[in-house]
């Protein structure tokens, strides 16, 4: 049966017209599918799926993901997080110590609208895929994802009731309607650099950028791994964000739009 993915261009190119066709009749695609954005199921013959191409040094992996998390795209990683990736979308992912896995955890990114005093408000919502190490260190202390953004002068979300802080030095570049990056400050006073960046930039709908455009501003939310999971709908979005603040596993914070 044919399958409901898309492949961009930049796959195709990667992995050659031939594999590309097969893979949309349906030869050499999963059914279903862990999304290598969000970690919950997926399924190919019933929702739109992307093909992410991870590409190292010597070795590629083609794995799958909701098309509402992530497009279709090569993502280039180095050797040694490409294995590492091989063995945790395989299931043979060694253990460290207290049972977490040293490889590189991807940001998933998705956009929604978010009612706060009766006022939409545009929302970005980062969930990595793994837990987050400290820099420098093996991963034996725990995910850092949240200590690491509260450093970085993000707040704690105990309910979705206020509009968080604005976070100075950091801003999202929208251009032409599309999503393209999260900008944080440069070191040393610096440019800014991008703290996450789309590798095809992402089409927002458009209430969202209309709502964008008006305040000038983006929320953007951020939660550990498997706090959020895909959500279909803003409202089930909504829940999933109210749930994590309970729980204490919330951070958000206010940015300038840089763009249209």
């Amino acid at each position: 049966m044919p399958r409901m993915l898309d492949v961009s261009e930049d796959v195709r190119a990667e992995i050659g017209d031939a594999e590309a066709d097969r893979l949309l009749v349906g030869d050499n695609a999963p059914g279903n599918y862990d999304c290598t954005s969000c970690r919950t199921p997926g399924d190919s013959e019933q929702e739109r799926t992307s093909t992410v191409l991870f590409v190292g040094d010597e070795t590629a992996v083609l794995a799958f993901a909701h098309a509402s998390c992530i497009p279709s795209q090569v993502v280039q990683v180095s050797e040694e997080q490409l294995q590492g990736a091989v063995r945790s979308i395989t299931g043979s992912e060694p253990e460290g110590p207290e049972g977490l896995m040293p490889g590189q955890a991807v940001l998933g990114v998705t956009t929604g609208l978010v009612l706060i005093d009766d006022e939409l408000h545009p929302a970005l919502v980062v969930e990595p895929t793994g837990a987050i190490a400290r820099p420098g260190t093996d991963g034996s202390g725990g995910d850092e994802f949240l200590h690491l953004l509260l450093e970085q002068g993000f707040q704690p979300v105990h309910r979705m009731d206020q509009v968080p802080a604005m976070l100075h030095g950091w801003s999202i570049l929208l251009a032409m309607g599309q999503l393209h990056a999260v900008l944080q400050p440069g070191t040393g006073g610096g440019a800014p650099v991008a703290w996450w960046q789309a590798h095809a930039p992402l089409q927002v709908t458009e209430g969202w950028r209309t709502a964008a455009n008006k305040s000038q501003t983006v929320l953007v939310f951020a939660a550990p791994a498997g706090s959020i999971g895909q959500q279909p709908r803003e409202d089930l979005l909504r829940d999933a964000l109210e749930n994590a603040a309970a729980g204490g596993f919330l951070v958000a914070a206010a940015m300038p739009l840089a763009g249209t």
